[in-house]
């Protein structure tokens, strides 16, 4: 059984979202088991929800009723470009007009109230999958394909952390398979709304960034799939940003570890709360480009290929080095724990850390719109020690960038940090600071965001990844 997540852009048009009908049945034909289809809201939707929610709140009744119009239009025009038949296009057209009603009365009692909390912000930005789900289901019972729509509420049970809720794994298996497997059973492709859950009350949840990619692995890994399939608009996992390198090329083979590293230093195929739930059950995941679908794709699992020893080069922006600083830290215990702790308290998280051997200078990395409250509680913390001189400065650095190469054939190979570096000199590209995994996994390096460009492309040179 397989499990197949569609992305925003997948499902972006009517005519999309027909060929998502034609991959799905195609794997019912090459299988002969109904896979799992979850699906993410149209391209731009999601976005749309969340702004006619903050400006109702903030008392605005003409925008929400704009974005309403706005969605109605789009989905009616999906509806009459995927080839739906007139019998299944009437009765679509009605659950849309109510779930369009819905929303604007949800979006008017926020707009009265003047508030906006966190679990009315999902109830409203849960919306665009729950449209998409119901146009993907007529599609597919249009192609005379066996079709039923299974809102995610019935089966992820999560946390009430609204907006980044977590799934519970144990109630979500038993809902999973009580409600999916018997229609995979009869033969009836199961089409899922990505990205929403709901607590044990029944009160809908979101699962936060890559949500959608998350809810299908969760499912998949309940059921259990033989594998999950995400299908996207590139080529799978590439060895770079194709914006950035224009000959970057896709990897075949990626582990868990170094797609997880990939996903946390800025790409954004897969986030890396998606792998969790799969890789714990050692099913693998398939990235796959919908607009291409008889490219083969990356294939993610436990033990991905150890060629090319690098794997992918990505970078996170708009960063900031906060730096502690004093001759007095040498040798005092705690000082990196009360920075740390200090961080926390601002509510910021830590990206990337160095310590100098001297213990005089300790360096982490966090996003810049945080910086200015982390120095702030930084210099708290250390009130004392700065008043008697034992740390001298507490400073941040801006327009930093960390640049990451991830690669498992990295480990225990002499020279790789060198040619990195060599590279990076070859372009008179400064390092600021520098920082590996003790998985060996990732070699992380601060440089000025300005430069961050061409370090990519000039290491991708180094290691000659546009021949992989």
């Amino acid at each position: 059984m397989i499990v197949m997540k569609f992305g925003g852009t997948s499902v972006g048009t009517g005519e999309r979202i027909s060929g998502v009908a034609h991959i799905a049945a195609r794997v019912l034909e090459d299988t002969a088991t109904p896979p799992v289809v979850v699906v993410s809201a149209m391209s731009g939707v999601t976005d749309g929800l969340v702004r006619a929610a903050t400006t109702a709140a903030s008392g605005d009744k003409r925008t929400y009723r704009l974005i309403r119009d706005e969605l109605a239009l789009r989905h009616e025009q999906a509806i009459g470009d995927c080839g739906i038949d007139s019998e299944h296009a009437r009765g679509l057209r009605a659950e849309i007009e109510t779930l369009l009603n819905w929303f604007e009365n949800l979006c008017l009692s926020i707009s009265t109230l003047g508030e906006l909390t966190p679990r009315g912000l999902d109830a409203v930005s849960g919306l665009g999958e729950r449209l998409s789900a119901r146009i993907t289901t007529a599609a597919l019972l249009s192609q005379g394909i066996k079709a039923h729509l299974v809102e995610a509420t019935e089966l992820i049970v999560t946390d009430n952390l609204f907006g980044a809720a977590t799934p519970l794994i144990a109630e979500t298996t038993e809902k999973s398979r009580a409600r999916l497997l018997p229609l995979i059973e009869k033969g009836v492709v199961p089409v899922v709304t990505g990205f929403i859950g709901a607590t044990i009350e029944g009160i809908p949840t979101t699962l936060g960034r890559g949500g959608s990619d998350y809810s299908a692995t969760t499912i998949g890994s309940c059921l259990p799939a033989s594998e999950v399939w995400i299908w996207t608009d590139v080529d799978g996992v590439m060895t770079a940003d194709p914006r950035i390198v224009s000959n970057a090329q896709t990897v075949a083979t990626i582990s868990y570890a170094e797609v997880a590293e990939l996903s946390y230093f800025g790409a954004k195929v897969l986030h890396p709360k998606t792998i969790e739930p799969v890789a714990r059950k050692g099913i693998p995941v398939r990235v796959l480009n919908s607009f291409h679908p008889d490219r083969p794709g990356t294939l993610v699992c436990a033990n991905g290929s150890s060629s090319p020893m690098v794997k992918g080069i990505t970078a996170i922006r708009n960063l900031s080095l906060v730096s502690v600083e004093g001759s007095g830290m040498q040798g005092v215990p705690g000082v990196a724990g009360r920075a740390f702790t200090a961080v926390a308290r601002s509510g910021a998280s830590i990206l990337m850390i160095t310590q100098s051997s001297s213990e005089q200078n300790i360096c982490f990395v966090v996003r810049t719109v945080d910086s200015p409250a982390v120095v702030a509680a930084v210099k708290r913390e250390f009130e004392l020690e700065m008043l008697h001189h034992d740390i001298d400065q507490v400073v941040s650095q801006d327009d930093v960038a960390i640049l990451a190469v991830v690669g498992a054939g990295m480990k225990g190979l002499p020279g790789i940090a060198a040619r990195v570096f060599g590279a990076l000199a070859g372009t008179e590209i400064n390092i600021i600071s520098i920082a590996q995994g003790s998985s060996e996994y990732n070699l992380s390096l601060v440089v000025a965001q300005s430069d961050v460009d061409e370090a990519v492309r000039s290491i991708h040179r180094e290691f000659a990844l546009d021949r992989i």
